[in-house]
């Protein structure tokens, strides 16, 4: 595996009872970029996303990160090694304080999430990284409301900003933007684009405006299979792609 790679798969395979939902998917995710996952309904997205973060466990295919062989590892061991899914690991407490959800992630990094019995003066000095990272992600001024309190669309930077305590090296997130309106689309397009600074991040995204604007690569599944790859110029003309979303015909 290449340096340049920091994610890839080798005939990454899953069958549930005769069903292939992924099928010898041969993926490749350079460091430092940010690479979509695209597909219609029922590609094998999410799928891909659970056998990727171990929730899932491969028919048959091998997974690398960062070079090693993470195949058999449990989705706790991938998670320290730096891979880690938003909006999944990531859990919100809805009657804690956003200030103190970012905390608790913070300790999990620390290894001291259940260390419930401990005084709230000794998570202090957790304060002021977790009000610094609320300052990456906007959400500052939303310190002290309750989590249950926020719009759906600060809820899920939360989650985000959750994430990022856990200090990634790949972000896998899924549909990031889904059920938000234009304004909270714009805010946490313009918050993945600022965090993906030094870090890598594999996107499962519907939005194709919030994919087009975001992604270096973008790799289009159909059936389980990889359709097509490339740029969003490249994959937009391909005619296979264009008759996967839109029912056109091919020799149109």
């Amino acid at each position: 595996m290449s340096n340049d790679f920091i994610l890839e798969t080798q005939d990454l395979t899953r069958e549930f009872r005769g069903f292939v939902a992924v099928n010898g998917v041969n993926l490749k995710v350079k460091r430092g970029s940010i690479h979509a996952l695209i597909g219609p309904n029922g590609a094998g997205k999410t799928t891909c996303f659970n056998l990727l973060t171990k929730f899932l466990a491969p028919t048959r295919g091998r997974i690398l990160y960062g070079g090693q062989d993470i195949t058999s590892m449990k989705p706790s061991a991938v998670a320290r090694r730096g891979l880690v899914r938003s909006f999944q690991i990531s859990a919100v407490f809805p009657h804690m304080s956003v200030l103190e959800n970012v905390r608790v992630a913070l300790q999990r990094k620390l290894g001291t999430s259940f260390h419930f019995w401990r005084s709230e003066r000794s998570l202090e000095h957790l304060n002021e990284r977790a009000q610094a990272l609320l300052e990456d992600v906007g959400l500052r001024p939303f310190a002290d409301t309750l989590a249950v309190e926020l719009p759906y669309g600060r809820k899920r930077t939360l989650e985000l900003a959750t994430t990022l305590a856990l200090e990634p090296e790949l972000m896998l997130l899924d549909e990031p933007t889904s059920g938000m309106g234009h304004e909270d689309i714009a805010r946490v397009t313009a918050l993945i684009q600022r965090v993906s600074t030094h870090r890598t991040i594999l996107m499962v995204e519907h939005n194709l405006s919030v994919v087009s604007h975001l992604s270096h690569t973008i790799t289009v599944l159909q059936r389980g299979s990889i359709l097509a790859e490339g740029s969003y110029e490249e994959v937009s003309r391909n005619p296979l792609v264009k008759e996967a979303y839109m029912g056109t015909d091919v020799a149109a």
